[in-house]
């Protein structure tokens, strides 16, 4: 593995230089995250266009997905060993390249590759960036800027909805996906003059091409497994064998990679009890995200919101999850992220609990959307990923921030799966939501009882 090195900043063209430089990370994360938020609103109009049912509409998210998870490692990996620079310049490339061709696509199949490249490019930004971040910036100020990369999601998923109806119905769907051109330019350009490029002289080994190969089959079988199991007698029939296989090729992997001098998932990163703890609770955070997607129905099935206005039932939560995340990115040198992260677990704990109980009236769902909003916001400012900055080795950080990433991704993917199962098993009502909300206020407590392992005042400046 390389190691990137960087030069300690001098004051002031320094701060200048490294303002700059947030600004690129900030936009390209922003990018990726506000193009997530913008297709639910627009696949009325695919629907439209293209003659597609819903199901069919569903695997533009599927395929994004998929593709974006199985880049994460590998644009992590590749910048291990030949720097952060060219590596998420090239992310971005390819996220405007699959942007213009979704734009341009004639055809339903055509703008799903498309989709896929657009995929690829998107699970290569916020990994390159967590790694420049803790190349780049002192331990003092890595919690403020975490905390403002953090904060994008909710900023997109405030701003996204809106803007995608704006243009949908001004301009027309496509012009979505063609104004992240410009933007991506913008990037690219500033990215190349700001993002540093060092890398130690020692030529990079041979690449883990087993290792890549068996890491896509692995995530494939798991998403295929996880997203089969609520679905219909074919699915019910099939998932079983996507996820026994998914064990089998993580058996194989783990088997293989502990032998290679540069793995694509280095196992040693897991030897490391606070960086294995870091990747469970990447999982619980991703658990709660997923979380989020069935409150509305909720809204709509207890307090009688239309399904037109149940989007505005979580905005209070959004709003207060952007809140959280700038504060506690602030607060996180002072309190230390052990402490931020049990603080954030027990929020989500109570709000998830207190969704679970609908029978308490609309306010107390609007308190419980505050609470998630909150402890959302808090877990994924960056505490988690400053610990992993922390103890991963320099040459590892790229590596060590992907692999957050896909844990956050399959947490994400198994709460939309778990919530759903169980509320069709007791017949998709209210009845069924309650019980499933229920475990994922448990499962948010036993994700606060694993963050008292975390090493305490980590990242607390003393």
């Amino acid at each position: 593995m390389t190691q990137q090195t960087q030069t300690p900043p001098t004051l002031p063209a320094a701060d200048a230089a490294q303002g700059r430089l947030v600004q690129v990370l900030f936009v390209g994360v922003f990018m990726a995250a506000l193009d997530a938020a913008i297709v639910g609103p627009v696949l009325p109009a695919l629907r439209a266009a293209f003659g597609i049912d819903n199901r069919s509409a569903g695997l533009l998210s599927t395929v994004f997905s998929l593709s974006s998870m199985c880049s994460t490692a590998l644009m992590a990996y590749f910048s291990d060993r030949h720097g952060r620079r060219p590596v998420y310049l090239a992310s971005v490339a390819l996220f405007a390249i699959g942007s213009l061709c979704i734009a341009a696509a004639p055809s339903f199949d055509l703008l799903l590759v498309a989709r896929a490249v657009q995929g690829i490019g998107a699970g290569g930004i916020a990994p390159v960036a967590s790694a420049v971040i803790g190349d780049v910036f002192s331990a003092e100020r890595r919690g403020r800027v975490l905390g403002l990369i953090g904060a994008t999601h909710g900023m997109a998923f405030v701003l996204g909805p809106p803007l995608a109806t704006v243009l949908t119905s001004t301009l027309g769907w496509r012009w979505l996906f063609l104004v992240n051109i410009p933007v991506a330019l913008v990037v690219l350009v500033m990215g190349a003059r700001s993002l540093p490029g060092q890398r130690s002289d020692a030529a990079p080994g041979p690449v883990d091409t087993a290792g890549i190969a068996l890491t896509l089959l692995f995530l494939l079988c798991l998403v295929m497994g996880i997203s089969r199991l609520p679905d219909s007698a074919t699915g019910m029939l099939l998932w079983p064998w996507f996820l026994a296989a998914s064990g089998v090729l993580l058996a194989a992997l783990v088997a293989i990679e502990k032998r290679q001098a540069q793995a694509l998932i280095p196992m040693d990163l897991f030897q490391n009890r606070q960086l294995a703890l870091v990747y469970v609770l990447t999982l619980g955070v991703g658990f709660s995200m997923g979380g989020i997607v069935f409150l509305t129905t909720i809204a709509t099935l207890a307090y009688g919101i239309s399904v037109e206005h149940a989007g505005l039932a979580l905005l209070p939560l959004v709003l207060c999850s952007m809140v959280g995340s700038t504060a506690a990115g602030r607060l996180l040198n002072r309190l230390g992220a052990r402490n931020m992260v049990i603080f954030g677990f027990a929020l989500l704990t109570l709000g998830y609990l207190q969704s679970a109980v609908p029978q308490t009236g609309f306010t107390a769902f609007l308190v419980a959307s505050v609470l998630v909003g909150v402890g959302l916001g808090v877990v994924v400012s960056g505490a988690l990923r400053a610990i992993a900055i922390d103890e991963a080795p320099p040459a590892l950080r790229g590596a060590a921030q992907g692999l957050i990433n896909i844990f956050n991704a399959v947490g994400t993917l198994l709460a939309v799966t778990c919530i759903s199962a169980i509320a069709d098993f007791e017949g998709g009502g209210l009845t069924g939501f309650s019980h499933a909300y229920l475990a994922v206020g448990v499962s948010m407590m036993v994700m606060l009882v694993v963050a008292f392992g975390l090493r305490r005042d980590s990242t607390a400046l003393t």
